[in-house]
């Protein structure tokens, strides 16, 4: 079968509610592959991209959400692009590769010659036909997306050496104490169906390894608690380390932006970055305005169409402003995410900000952060429902759901 004939499946994991309790107060009521990032849930951009891959027979969610939770979304994107999107829930973590084990029936239905597994908590430009080219090169049995960071920060990931001419992965490491690499691995991975008889035999593996020891009712009761299960099998640790260097596994580098959503600052980051590639991709969705009938619009801006925006407004660069939104005359907003039913009164000011669903801003209110996305009051949060009244200045700060800020504060967390 030639290239043109082989299916390929994507298979995107999405995590559960124990995954996103660094995204509070975001993710309280809005699961977080739901959570808008320029105007459209965070999901939605790694699916996008999975359209651009050939010969796609279909996408899976993975995670352990509650099905109705993404029912409504999976519908919606299925038809919108005309490929069959499904959500699988675990019925327990198994792992970012035993949890593709566990659904291998259904994901090899189709019969793929390669399948694709990303990361839903990923922000980049997803250069996956280029991957899914260089790894009918390679011929391996995996190739990973990586990118060159600075040393700094290499640790905060998983480090990878990888062969400069062949481009094998040589040695692999998760977040290591020492420096290995500045090239580290972007959780975005392209396999052939070989890949489930080796995570088949790690989990033989681990049985094996339980098997062998006989242990007290004592260490037995305290090893379950803490060692994970037969079937649970981590991608880096068991599969990725194990076999580096051993001409199975090889990588593909982008040039371009990449960053990891671990939390609601970096959530903003993100959502600018997909804005500035919409130029590329979706120039469509973009804003654009005057001044005169619409709101003067500076830089890339996300304004959904029920969002009702005064023209006196100014909006940019780098704000999303959702659905039903009210936007006031003389505001100005500036790198923020303003989400649903929203309401921004006269002559306020948001800045490196996120407007809570159905919260709302009096008249010359403030709300703003530094802008630095690495610290956890670098931007300003309000959580749903939070009125900030008349004047009232916030800044850097976090404000969960259903408060009233009758007066001014800052670097506070509002419980």
């Amino acid at each position: 079968m030639n290239n043109s004939e082989q299916k390929v499946v994507a298979v995107i994991m999405v995590g559960g509610p124990t995954k996103g309790t660094r995204f509070r107060p975001l993710s309280f009521n809005t699961p977080k592959p739901l959570f808008p990032l320029a105007g459209q849930p965070m999901v939605h951009h790694p699916i996008s991209a999975c359209k651009s891959i050939p010969n796609l027979a279909q996408i899976f969610l993975i995670g352990f959400h509650e099905e109705r939770e993404f029912a409504l979304y999976v519908s919606s994107i299925s038809s919108e692009l005309k490929i069959p999107v499904r959500y699988l829930k675990e019925d327990k973590p198994h792992g970012s590769a035993g949890g593709l084990h566990y659904f291998k029936d259904l994901i090899m239905e189709d019969n793929p010659s390669h399948i694709f597994l990303l990361n839903c908590d990923v922000c980049c430009s997803f250069p996956l036909p280029e991957m899914l080219d260089a790894h009918r090169r390679y011929g391996g049995m995996g190739t990973l997306l990586v990118i060159k960071v600075s040393a700094e920060s290499a640790s905060e990931f998983g480090e990878l050496v990888a062969d400069s001419v062949t481009k094998e992965l040589l040695h692999y490491t998760e977040k290591p104490e020492t420096f290995v690499s500045d090239l580290i691995n972007c959780g975005v991975y392209v396999f052939t169906p070989e890949i489930f008889n080796v995570i088949h035999d790690i989990r033989t593996q681990h049985e094996d390894r339980a098997s062998l020891h006989t242990l007290s009712s004592y260490d037995a009761l305290r090893l379950a608690t803490k060692t994970p299960t037969k079937d649970f099998v981590r991608l880096d640790q068991d599969i990725l380390s194990p076999l580096a260097g051993k001409k199975q596994l090889y990588t593909y580098e982008t040039m371009d932006f990449w960053e990891q959503i671990k939390t609601p600052a970096m959530s903003l980051k993100c959502s600018a970055l997909y804005l500035a590639q919409f130029r590329f991709n979706s120039p469509g969705l973009l804003a654009c305005g005057d001044g005169i009938k619409n709101p003067t619009v500076v830089g890339d801006v996300y304004i959904h169409p029920s969002a009702k925006v005064h023209p006196t407004a100014k909006i940019g660069p780098n704000v999303s402003i959702s659905a039903n939104v009210r936007v006031a005359a003389g505001v100005r907003l500036i790198s923020c995410i303003i989400l649903d039913d929203a309401e921004i009164q006269e002559n306020a000011f948001v800045m490196y900000a996120i407007v809570g669903w159905k919260s709302s801003l009096g008249k010359w209110a403030r709300v703003q952060g530094e802008g630095d996305y690495k610290r956890k009051l670098g931007i300003t949060i309000l959580g749903e429902a939070v009125t900030v009244e008349d004047e009232v200045v916030v800044v850097n700060s976090i404000v969960l759901p259903n408060k009233v800020l009758n007066i001014s504060v800052q670097e506070e967390i509002i419980l």
